[in-house]
C-alpha cells in the first residue's frame, strides 16, 4: 500500500556526522551485543565460575553479589601476592593480557548513552577495586598509585557491569557518571573532531562522541535554540513542530498508525523500520517540549530490565 511519507531525511533535520576518537582503542563506542566481546561475565569463556562475580544493581540484569574482594593498593609492577581476592576473581585478574607495566587500556563508557567518556589505565589492583566497589577505578602512571574517578570532583562513575575485549588487553567500565566526567567540565573527554580540527574549527566542550539517536537529539535542540535566537531563522518541519502542538501530536498518531500498518499489512522490513524511524524523530520532538533527554528514557528502560513487564505496569497504578 502506498502512503506519503514524511521521513526524517524530508523534514529539515540534518544530522551530522559524529567523528571517531582520536585514539585507537576508543574509536567507536561499543556495541552491547558485540560477538567478540568476551567480557568478565561471558558464558563462553574459559573460567565457569565468573557468573558469581557479577554485580547485583538494582534495576539492573539479576545477578549473584560480587565476592568479597579487599584490596591492597600497590604500583603498576605489583609483588606477588599484593592483591588480596578470593580465588574466582584472582583467577580472572591473571586472565588479563597486562603489559610489561603491569597495565592494561580501561575505558569508561555511558550505560545508556553509549558514550565514550573517558580513557585511563588500570593494573589489578584498579579492576579489583572496581569490582569490589563498583566505582571506575585507573591507575595513575604520573603518580604511580590507585586513583577513583571522582574522589576529588564527587562525579563519580558507578559501574554497572564490567567487559574484557576478545584479546583481554583492554577494560570497558559500563556505567552511569554522577557528573561531567572531563576536568574542564564537558560531559565527555571526548569532543575533539578530527574532522572538524583539519577544517580549523575550534573544539567545542559541548560536543560529544554521539551515536545517531544523539545526534538527532542535538539536532532537535539546536532548531529549539534558533527559534529563541534568531525568531524561527531558516524555516525547518522540525520547528514547525516545535510551535505547534496540535500538529506535533497529530503527527505522532499518524506515524503511530502507520507503524501499526506495516504489521497488519504485511509490509516489508524496511518499510516498518522506515515508520518507526518516522515515529521515533516525531516522538523526539516531543521529549524536547517536555525538556526530557532520551538518556532520561533509557535509563528508565534499563532500570525495568529486571521486572516483569506486568509487575513494573501493576507498580505503576498504585503509584
Amino acid at each position: 500500500m502506498s502512503r506519503p511519507r514524511h521521513d526524517s531525511r524530508r523534514l529539515g533535520v540534518s544530522i551530522p556526522m559524529a567523528a571517531a576518537p582520536a585514539a585507537a582503542p576508543t574509536h567507536a563506542p561499543v556495541s552491547s551485543s558485540s560477538a567478540c566481546r568476551a567480557g568478565i561475565f561471558s558464558s563462553g569463556t574459559s573460567f565457569p565460575n565468573f557468573r558469581s562475580a557479577a554485580a547485583s544493581v538494582p534495576g539492573w540484569r539479576r545477578r549473584e553479589p560480587y565476592p568479597a574482594v579487599s584490596v591492597v593498593v600497590g604500583s603498576a609492577q605489583s609483588a606477588p601476592g599484593a592483591v588480596a581476592v578470593d580465588t574466582e576473581v584472582d583467577t580472572l585478574l591473571d586472565s588479563v593480557k597486562w603489559d610489561n607495566k603491569g597495565l592494561a587500556v580501561a575505558i569508561a563508557q555511558n550505560v545508556d548513552t553509549g558514550a565514550i567518556l573517558m580513557q585511563g589505565f588500570a593494573n589489578k589492583e584498579a579492576l579489583a577495586k572496581t569490582i569490589s566497589t563498583r566505582k571506575a577505578t585507573f591507575f595513575s602512571r604520573s603518580r604511580s598509585s590507585l586513583w577513583t574517578k571522582g574522589e576529588t570532583s564527587m562525579n563519580f562513575i558507578n559501574v554497572h557491569d564490567i567487559f574484557l575485549d576478545c584479546d583481554r588487553d583492554s577494560i570497558i567500565y559500563l556505567g552511569k557518571p554522577d557528573g561531567p566526567t572531563c576536568h574542564t567540565g564537558a560531559e565527555t573527554c571526548y569532543y575533539t573532531s578530527v574532522y572538524d580540527a583539519l577544517q580549523s574549527s575550534k573544539p567545542n566542550e559541548g560536543r560529544q562522541v554521539m551515536t545517531t539517536l544523539y545526534s538527532l537529539e542535538d539536532t532537535i535542540s539546536r532548531r529549539q535554540e534558533e527559534i529563541v535566537t534568531e525568531g524561527g531563522g531558516k524555516p525547518s518541519w522540525t520547528k514547525k513542530l516545535l510551535l505547534d502542538n496540535q500538529l506535533l501530536c497529530s503527527k505522532i498518531r499518524e506515524e503511530a498508525g502507520e507503524l501499526i500498518q506495516t504489521l497488519l499489512e504485511n509490509e516489508d522490513q524496511s518499510r516498518a523500520a522506515s515508520e518507526m524511524a518516522d515515529l521515533l524523530y516525531h516522538a523526539m520532538v516531543l521529549l524536547r517540549v517536555k525538556d526530557v533527554k532520551m538518556e532520561e528514557v533509557l535509563e528508565v528502560l534499563r532500570k525495568r530490565f529486571s521486572q516483569s513487564g506486568i509487575e513494573e505496569k501493576a507498580s505503576r497504578n498504585k503509584s
